[in-house]
């Protein structure tokens, strides 16, 4: 789950880092109000889950309560990116000396969480990668260790910060290394962390990606999925509980358990398909599931045929293929269906589904002819011959 600007800095704050005071709206009255109780000048900024706002027109300064009522009035409901902004954030503006940046993420190559740390900041990191890679100051850290004030400080040090910074960059990062750890982040990020010209170091701005899966573990989050991008397909099936990513496609996938479903992904590029979605319906292929997952689909007009690829392990093949016709006789779909089924009590399952086999309804023995014969159905030319 990716937090707007605003959730990220109310999660920082959460741990003791501190952030610009300020208010989140969607009402340009209250923008007014906001400003005039924080005091001025204040900086407007849009909430929106893309960058380049400050060039879009979406951060501006205001140094009175016309100017804010100006710039709110301005910002609320700008484009920005295909993305319309629906909620402001009103910060007490903040006086800058110098800009770093800072962010733990995982470092899935090596095993270990990753922390980056950079004098030049309020660019994107990328840009100084490229530019001038000597800048940043990596550091790997052990989740069995976690990150020691000692390994900090030679860290910050490793960083060429001012020394004027270097009490306050340490504290910040590790309460920073301890909300991306405790609050199940992938990602915590702040660009730019500033150094104030009376010394205090300061996170101007949030960027926050959460664990989704660890949200049984924070209830507490249930707050963000309300304020997450997704178009129509994805809510719909966000609604059914389905973990759905839509892609630009023709052939829609489902699949039971999210390795496999990257993995049906893979094979319908690698025969020259394009995957319209990535659905993974976890080890429920019930038939309330598969309907819902196919009611999803089917609602999709671009895609013109579907791939369910099951193997079943604790959900038995019997299972999948009763709730695969169930589906299909509550949902009409339009689209030609091809099935491969694998794993516990498969035969049984293929059974099942052997007298429900039309032109609308198809089976394949392994993933990758079953993928060929999706991308057929789909109007593509597979590639390669029969495995």
């Amino acid at each position: 789950m990716d937090l707007l600007e605003y959730q990220g800095k109310q999660f920082f704050a959460g741990y003791g880092i501190p952030v610009s005071a300020g208010e989140a709206t969607n009402d340009v009255d209250a923008a007014v109000a906001i400003a005039d109780r924080i005091g001025y000048p204040v900086v407007v900024k849009a909430q929106v889950h893309t960058g380049g706002r400050g060039k879009a027109g979406g951060v501006k300064l205001a140094a009175d309560a016309e100017e804010c009522r100006e710039h709110a009035s301005n910002i609320l409901g700008l484009d920005i990116n295909g993305h319309i902004v629906e909620t402001i954030w009103i910060e007490k503006a903040s006086d800058i000396a110098e800009e770093y940046y800072a962010s733990f993420t995982l470092d899935r190559s090596a095993r270990l969480h990753l922390g980056m740390l950079s004098a030049e900041g309020g660019v994107e990191i990328e840009t100084v990668a490229e530019e001038n890679p000597d800048a940043i100051a990596k550091i790997h850290v052990d989740p069995v260790v976690g990150l020691t004030e000692e390994a900090c400080r030679d860290w910050v040090a490793a960083a060429n910060l001012n020394p004027a910074a270097t009490e306050g960059a340490v504290d910040i990062l590790l309460k920073l290394y301890t909300a991306y750890v405790d609050g199940d982040a992938d990602l915590v990020e702040i660009n730019p962390l500033i150094l104030k010209p009376t010394g205090e170091v300061h996170a101007l701005d949030a960027k926050v990606s959460l664990d989704g899966s660890a949200i049984y573990e924070h209830p507490e989050y249930e707050q963000y999925e309300a304020t997450q991008p997704r178009d129509e397909r994805e809510q719909a099936a966000n609604d059914k509980g389905l973990q759905y990513v839509g892609l630009e496609g023709t052939v829609g996938v489902i699949a039971n358990g999210a390795g496999l479903a990257m993995s049906t992904v893979d094979v319908v590029n690698q025969v020259g398909g394009k995957p319209a979605n990535f659905l993974d319906i976890g080890g429920g292929a019930n038939a309330d599931v598969m309907a819902g997952a196919l009611e999803v689909i089917n609602n999709d007009p671009a895609v013109k045929a579907i791939f369910i690829n099951i193997f079943g392990g604790i959900t038995r093949g019997e299972e999948v293929a009763n709730g695969i016709v169930e589906a299909m006789q509550r949902v009409d779909i339009d689209p030609p269906i091809v099935i491969r089924l694998d794993g516990t009590n498969a035969e049984e399952g293929r059974a099942i589904l052997e007298p429900n086999l039309s032109e609308k309804l198809m089976m394949e023995d392994t993933m990758l002819d079953a993928a060929r014969r999706a991308v057929e159905l789909a109007g593509a030319e597979p590639a390669g011959g029969s495995n």
